[in-house]
């Protein structure tokens, strides 16, 4: 039996730093302290980084929750919401909520966070006048923005641009007003700001800068406009106050503690009354107060050790970054950028593509860095500067990042740049979570984004590494990364299922009109969302779509692996595992003359590694005069049929296996699909060929052949599912093509089989194939309309002579289509 804590902590403000610091105090010493915590709004703590996307329409309340009623019940924590404290005791050690509600405390933790500021003019509180600092009033802008109309955002800082943002989408004109002459000047330099200006005034709003408020004007009881000091007047029925936030330190200035511009803490985040701690944008600590979420997190971890009895370093203060959460704006700004006598200015502008970055030195080391349009190397930067690196060897290749700074052109992968990164490297700054924290999450089972989240909570705060964790994902479990239903990226609000469905019902056929159609938030779209819109043009409009390989992954255009040390591996393809001396001469000549390995793969093929990049084009070459195609190792595709000997050569094989794996991959091979996908033909139920875990498995057997689908033999294995029993080899084929086909054209990109089929259910893809009389021959008549539309890759080029073999096996099914089988597809 545990015994129930004594001592009670209570604390005041239900938001962000108040339930981590509870956090942080569970983990230390879950048994410390009967918690009670009070919060002014009547709901859960939630992710007030998040009120933009929100806004924006972009996520709903409940995807911003942190924790929710469960969390409070499961640790026993009395939560008190709507009820803000308005008094403290500190001789009784109570305080005093506005219901009249009394709660005694032994420690008292003050987490009441920032107040808007609201600029002293004339009609500052007539309605229509908000702030944006909960979701009250993300409410009051969703009502307002419901009546259409125009919008004044005063003030443009990171808050003001994202409430334009959002208001913008919510189809509001939007004029912002900001008093200096540069948007975000505290994170931004000039020219920065402007490349942020102008890209903001492309998409609709108007930027006014270097302008002062004068008066906020009222019509009917109701703001109608502002007027500037300048004498201009802009209408406006929504003005929304985004002009900076102060301490809210009354009830602590009212309790008699120590008070300058916030609560004033020591190391350990300790205020000048010892049973009274504080946390949080309240908080001033050496003379400064912050306004970012990572060093308040910093700040909680000191707090939890002081509270729990734990010796820990303390809060010693805190470099910030920042990133703008604006759909399709790409903007990094850590440390100081103002400059000065003693420092040196690195500067890259491209304004063609509208890129710029700066990079501060002083002293040998970084000590600020403003990235506008290309954010990929901020995490890097931002570590230089926290270590306070000398970066006098990297000097000339600085501003160009860290692939070209730490030398090697096969870096340029972003994978190749992230594995770069030191296990130490600050990936999360708003909860300051390190890349080994993360790969060692990931390694311990957290195969998706949202489970990484959950588990480190690394991407879980303002969004802005989300790139970067997925990024680890991919570097460490390849394939085997879990997607969802989720929107297709930050670009849309979106599904997978949404735009597949749009792109047929509406007839697109290229990616900037889905773009423009469905109203993208990025001119160009991104690295997740162009890809899948490129493979779901391709399934849906065979022959008359034309694939997009920029749109494509560069491991796909290269058709090579990268690996640990930069270099690449390929794979040529071997039809059913089988290969002959001629074959097996090519590969151990371009093996001495391309690379530096050659390994047999778990899918009965040969894969070449250390072969450098420059040297790909030559070594597909090579290998394509001697017959041998690509293996497509590496993209969303086939990738390898297993076959066992079966009955021509084992005792036990009942069918012949290995010509019907042989006949299935040259049916199938070089077909783009929404992941990999990986078939395997035994001879017998012994299944030596590990059909069962298998996208798609065929089970020789006396009186036919099994057919099984859904396997996965990779971290999480699932066995397959039976899907039916057909006698003959083409009626196998046909299931096999038919099959595909309903992936393909179903599935959501990056989703496989097994995730799919758990998805919608077994019973849905029997009903799809089998339930009309025709629909496996309609399905497989699309197959293979789509299968004569295979791209004409040089390094992939489809291999003569196949028919007569692949006739043999395959009955009256063909893989190409005849009148009929074109006539069905249609």
């Amino acid at each position: 039996m545990v015994a129930t804590p004594t001592q009670r902590l209570v604390v005041i403000g239900n938001g962000m730093a108040g339930c981590r610091a509870v956090e942080e105090v569970l983990a230390r010493d879950p048994a410390a302290y009967r918690i009670t915590i009070f919060g002014a709004e009547p709901r859960v703590n939630y992710n007030r980084i998040m009120l933009s996307p929100v806004l924006a329409g972009e996520k709903a309340f409940e995807d911003i929750v942190i924790n929710d009623a469960g969390w409070y019940a499961d640790n026993a924590i009395t939560l008190v919401s709507g009820d803000p404290v308005v008094a403290i005791d500190r001789a009784a050690q109570t305080v005093t909520a506005a219901s009249g509600r009394v709660e005694p405390y032994d420690r008292l933790l003050l987490a009441t966070g920032s107040d808007p500021f609201i600029i002293p003019v004339p009609g500052a509180d007539l309605p229509g006048v908000v702030t944006f600092r909960d979701l009250d009033d993300v409410d009051k802008m969703l009502r307002a923005a419901e009546r259409g109309g125009q919008a004044v955002v005063i003030g443009g800082g990171l808050l003001g641009l994202e409430a334009a943002h959002g208001l913008s989408l919510r189809g509001m004109g939007v004029t912002v007003i900001h008093l200096m002459p540069t948007l975000m000047e505290r994170q931004l330099d000039e020219a920065a700001g402007y490349l942020l200006k102008t890209e903001l005034e492309r998409r609709g709003q108007t930027i006014l800068t270097g302008a002062d408020t004068a008066e906020i004007l009222g019509e009917n009881g109701h703001v109608a406009g502002v007027r500037l000091k300048d004498g201009r007047e802009i209408a406006a029925d929504l003005v929304v106050m985004a002009v900076g936030i102060r301490p809210a330190t009354a009830l602590a200035k009212a309790a008699g503690l120590a008070v300058e511009r916030g609560v004033v803490v020591d190391d350990h985040m300790v205020t000048s009354d010892p049973a009274i701690m504080a946390v949080g944008e309240c908080v001033q600590h050496r003379g400064a107060c912050y306004g970012l979420v990572a060093p308040l997190w910093e700040m909680c971890r000191a707090l939890a050790d002081a509270a729990c009895g734990l010796a820990g370093p303390g809060f010693a203060g805190s470099v910030t970054s920042t990133k703008l959460k604006v759909s399709g704006i790409d903007l990094f700004s850590a440390g100081d950028f103002s400059g000065g006598a003693d420092c040196e200015d690195i500067v890259m502008r491209d304004a063609a593509r509208g890129l710029y970055k700066r990079v501060v030195v002083q002293d040998g080391r970084v000590i600020g860095a403003v990235l506008y349009g290309d954010t990929a190397d901020g995490a890097w930067y931002f570590d230089l500067l926290r270590r306070g690196t000398d970066i006098a060897d990297l000097r000339d290749r600085l501003i160009f990042g860290q692939a070209h700074a730490l030398g090697g052109g096969a870096a340029t992968d972003p994978l190749a740049t992230v594995a770069a990164l030191p296990d130490d490297a600050e990936v999360c700054g708003c909860n300051g979570v390190s890349k080994g924290t993360v790969m060692a999450t990931i390694a311990g089972g957290a195969c998706s984004l949202d489970a990484v989240r959950s588990q480190c909570k690394a991407s879980a705060s303002c969004g802005s590494c989300t790139g970067l964790v997925e990024q680890l994902l991919a570097l460490t479990l390849g394939d085997d990364v879990q997607s969802g239903p989720k929107t297709m990226c930050k670009c849309t609000s979106f599904t997978h299922a949404d735009v597949r469905r749009l792109i047929v019902e509406r007839e697109f056929k290229l990616i900037p009109q889905v773009m423009q159609e469905l109203n993208w938030s990025t001119p160009d779209g991104c690295a997740s969302c162009r890809p899948a819109l490129n493979y779901y043009l391709l399934c849906a409009w065979p022959g008359q779509y034309k694939d997009d390989q920029q749109s494509r992954f560069v491991n796909e255009r290269l058709h090579a692996n990268i690996q640990k040390d930069g270099s690449y591996s390929v794979v040529p393809r071997m039809w059913g595992g089988m290969t002959n001396p001629d074959e097996l001469r090519a590969i151990a000549d371009a093996t001495e003359k391309y690379g530096r390995m050659v390994k047999v793969t778990g899918g009965q093929r040969l894969d070449i590694f250390g072969v450098k990049k420059e040297d790909l084009p030559k070594i597909w070459a090579d290998l394509n005069a001697a017959g041998m195609v690509s293996g497509h190792a590496y993209g969303k595709s086939l990738r390898t049929v297993k076959t066992c000997v079966g009955s021509e050569w084992c005792r036990f094989g009942t069918q012949d296996s290995t010509g019907l794996g042989i006949a299935i991959e040259r049916m199938t091979w070089g077909s783009w699909m929404p992941h990999k996908f990986k078939i395997a033909v035994s001879g017998c139920p012994r299944n030596c060929a590990e059909a069962t875990i298998k996208d798609f498995g065929v089970v020789c057997v006396d009186s036919g052949y099994e057919l099984h689908v859904g396997g996965n033999g990779g971290i999480h294995v699932r066995a397959t599912d039976l899907l039916c029993k057909v006698a003959t080899e083409a009626e196998a084929m046909q299931v096999c093509a038919a099959f595909i086909q309903l992936y393909r054209e179903e599935a959501w990109y990056l989703e496989r089989t097994a995730p799919w089929i758990e998805r919608v259910g077994l019973a849905h893809v029997k009903a799809r194939l089998f339930d009309a009389p025709d629909a496996v021959e309609r399905l497989a008549a699309r197959f293979a309309y789509a299968q004569t539309f295979m791209q004409d890759d040089p390094w992939a080029r489809r291999a003569g002579g196949e028919d007569a073999e692949l006739h043999q096996h395959l009955g009256e099914f063909r893989p190409f289509p005849t009148p009929a089988l074109l006539e069905a597809a249609e």
